[in-house]
């Protein structure tokens, strides 16, 4: 994603660097991104020698999951706007210092939730806001299942890769080639699994149709248990949370479709949502718009309907926001915040219990709370703790 990224805002500016702790993945990204009649991108394998450069403007972080923060903080507190790819962050704790210190520094930063640039999913969710389908219920959210694997054999680092930087705050292993590059997400150390992977983007949506910034109850079960020295994150479960008002988020893995979003059973569930209420149901996906009654979608809003905001592309919306210092469609706010649903969901999954949440105090109260509130901040590996940026 991060070279998508950056031929996306390769159209409103020039792409100068390129940072990867695997030197060949740089070096084919340099190559991708080289414009005829310009100089080629430099290459980098520490991001923040990028941020001391006057002439970046734009950072666009498309790092493992567990990276994300640190390289976030380092851009803003060196002046940059930031895109950041999802999850925005790898814990709670890490959402509430990276939105304090985005507003310190009066940065612009867009989080890579692209479908609330989506008409579809923003027409879904103003239906629902504004009582389409009745009171609204119950919403479904169907995210594809993760890989269950293993085990898996140490290897020799490869000489393009430094693989302690790699690690950053995790704990520090062997290597294993299944940990790095596109299979990060299927590790705790490195991410959320599938929960903060496609659960980023779909539980953003079901947070702005809901419209509360977070439920006070979750709780989950697993499906599946992870193969002794394999992946580590579970790859089948389902989860429930409960908002005050009693709507509630069912999430469920599916494996109609693969962790990419391809069909593989066009019979089965495919991965969406399914927003139901008391006069009918709306299910959105990326390909489709449907409704329990095709009236329900037809039928224009009231003049003076509540509307979202309004963005049609995600990175033309960043720029726009980077010129005028708007905030984005994804803000930081809002990235933590749908970011920090999903953790309540994978920290139900990796506790088995049910938990009670106080989204005014940021921390889990009651029964297991303790336990719950373990998750809410992981120990960072020394060099790579907040520190690590100035």
């Amino acid at each position: 994603m991060g070279t998508v990224d950056a031929r996306n805002a390769a159209n409103y500016g020039d792409v100068v660097a390129v940072c990867d702790l695997d030197a060949d993945h740089a070096a084919a990204a340099a190559t991708a991104l080289t414009v005829e009649g310009k100089p080629a991108p430099r290459m980098y394998g520490d991001f923040r020698r990028v941020l001391e450069r006057p002439d970046v403007q734009i950072v666009l972080n498309g790092t493992p999951d567990h990276w994300h923060t640190l390289v976030n903080l380092g851009a803003v507190r060196a002046g940059k706007d930031v895109y950041s790819e999802k999850p925005l962050t790898l814990t709670i704790d890490e959402g509430r210092r990276l939105v304090a210190e985005t507003r310190q520094h009066a940065r612009v930063l867009q989080t890579g939730t692209q479908q609330r640039s989506s008409q579809r999913f923003r027409l879904a969710c103003e239906l629902v806001r504004n009582g389409r389908i009745g009171r609204l219920q119950d919403v479904k959210v169907w995210l594809p299942a993760g890989l269950r694997e293993g085990p898996f054999a140490s290897a020799a680092v490869p000489a393009s890769l430094d693989w302690d930087f790699y690690q950053g705050q995790a704990p520090q292993v062997d290597y294993v080639p299944e940990r790095a590059h596109v299979k990060f997400r299927f590790w705790y150390d490195y991410s959320g699994g599938t929960t903060t992977d496609w659960g980023a983007h779909h539980i953003d949506i079901a947070s702005w149709a809901i419209g509360q910034t977070a439920p006070v109850k979750v709780e989950a079960t697993r499906l599946s248990k992870p193969i002794p020295g394999g992946f580590t994150a579970v790859s089948d479960y389902e989860v429930w949370l409960t908002y005050r008002d009693g709507v509630r988020l069912t999430v469920a893995t599916t494996r109609d479709d693969d962790i990419f979003g391809r069909v593989a059973n066009p019979q089965g569930q495919r991965n969406g949502l399914r927003f139901e209420g008391a006069n009918g149901w709306i299910w959105v996906n990326r390909s489709e718009l449907r409704a329990s009654d095709p009236e329900l979608l037809r039928t224009p809003l009231a003049a003076d309907a509540l509307r979202l905001p309004v963005s049609n592309n995600h990175m033309e919306n960043f720029i726009d926001c980077v010129r005028s210092r708007r905030d984005p469609i994804c803000d930081v706010e809002v990235g933590h915040r749908s970011a920090m649903v999903c953790h309540l969901g994978t920290i139900a999954v990796r506790t088995g219990r049910a938990l009670t949440w106080d989204p005014e105090a940021g921390r889990f109260v009651g029964e297991h709370a303790a336990e719950g509130n373990a998750h809410v901040a992981r120990e960072m590996r020394a060099p790579y703790d907040y520190s690590f940026v100035t």
